[in-house]
């Protein structure tokens, strides 16, 4: 896509400076690292890029919603974040959230059939940022630091996402979001209260629990399932619920998966991920199609349906999809 010119009230932004040079590759998220001892200016590294703030960002806006969980953890999500786009589920949020996410205007929720954000950058450029959560199709980060504005996507999401994702990497991002807008100490209890519910949860898991499992993504209306490998987030969450994932043996985050191949392994569990709409479609997708009786997780019914991002990207909601896969499989 050709790029336009930026409007000249971009010109103003200040704050914050983005550094576009590569870094190099394999990077967890990075460390942090200011100048002369002090907060500011810091540097970060996301997605292989050095990200520059010669101070903590003062307006953001949301392109994506994983970064929800971290922020309202800081304390920030209402007073740094001015403007937000794309699709906010109620069910993945407590009161509090909500009523902090209700308060920042809507710029846009129109998705296309992907999935994928449609906003132009006037409109979100328009907001004054000098900080965005995550990419749109036409706002990366070199068109946003083009105009000043400094971009964080999470690492999961990355052109080359972390081959290893883990909880570690949840308390790693929560760091980095901690360092940003320096909020160092409330990052630090932040990992602590999430360190202290994974802990709980996994107190409830029988340790003697040898059923395998596997995470589909199944097309609604016809079509193959997804299945994730053991670069996904399913791979350890599945890990701490006490299963065996079927695919352990698959290195790739996401692939298509026939019903021959799902019978072959024939997990005990399923596990069926959706971004919208009716749970039940999502279900009715795997169980419909032809030869899915014959699946061990289909006769005994040891099925659950559960939001997208309670399983990706790591953020604090996968604390809480984990739970929710303790709570309806040992119940």
């Amino acid at each position: 896509m050709t790029l336009r010119s930026l409007p000249t009230l971009i010109a103003g932004v200040t704050g914050v400076a983005l550094v576009a040079t590569l870094a190099a590759c394999g990077t967890d998220g990075g460390p942090a690292t200011g100048r002369s001892g002090e907060s500011y200016p810091l540097t970060v590294e996301n997605c292989g890029a050095e990200v520059t703030f010669d101070a903590a960002p003062t307006r953001g806006v949301l392109l994506k919603p994983a970064a929800v969980p971290y922020l309202h953890e800081l304390g920030v999500l209402d007073e740094v974040v001015t403007a937000r786009a794309g699709a906010y589920a109620r069910e993945y949020y407590d009161d509090d959230t909500w009523a902090e996410l209700e308060s920042i205007p809507m710029l846009s929720d129109d998705l296309d059939a992907s999935g994928h954000l449609q906003i132009s950058k006037e409109v979100v450029l328009a907001q004054r940022p000098d900080i965005v959560f995550g990419e749109a199709d036409n706002l990366v980060r070199d068109t946003l630091g083009a105009a000043g504005v400094a971009l964080i996507e999470e690492p999961a999401l990355c052109p080359e996402p972390p081959a290893d994702p883990s909880f570690e990497a949840i308390y790693e991002q929560m760091r980095l979001y901690g360092k940003v807008f320096d909020k160092r100490a409330e990052a630090d209890d932040a990992i602590t209260r999430l360190e202290d519910r994974l802990d709980q949860v996994l107190t409830e898991v029988d340790k003697t629990e040898n059923r395998t499992a596997a995470v589909l993504y199944p097309t609604v209306g016809g079509g193959a399932p997804y299945a994730y490998g053991t670069s996904s987030m399913a791979h350890p969450q599945l890990e701490a619920a006490g299963f065996t994932n079927v695919f352990a043996d698959t290195s790739e985050r996401v692939f298509e998966v026939t019903l021959e191949e799902l019978v072959a392994r024939d997990p005990d569990v399923l596990i069926l991920l959706h971004s919208d709409g009716d749970p039940d479609d999502a279900r009715d997708a795997i169980t419909s199609m032809n030869g899915a009786q014959a699946l061990t997780a289909v006769k005994d019914d040891a099925i659950l349906t559960q939001l997208f991002n309670f399983t990706e990207p790591p953020t604090p909601l996968v604390i809480d999809g984990l739970e929710n896969i303790v709570d309806h499989f040992q119940r």
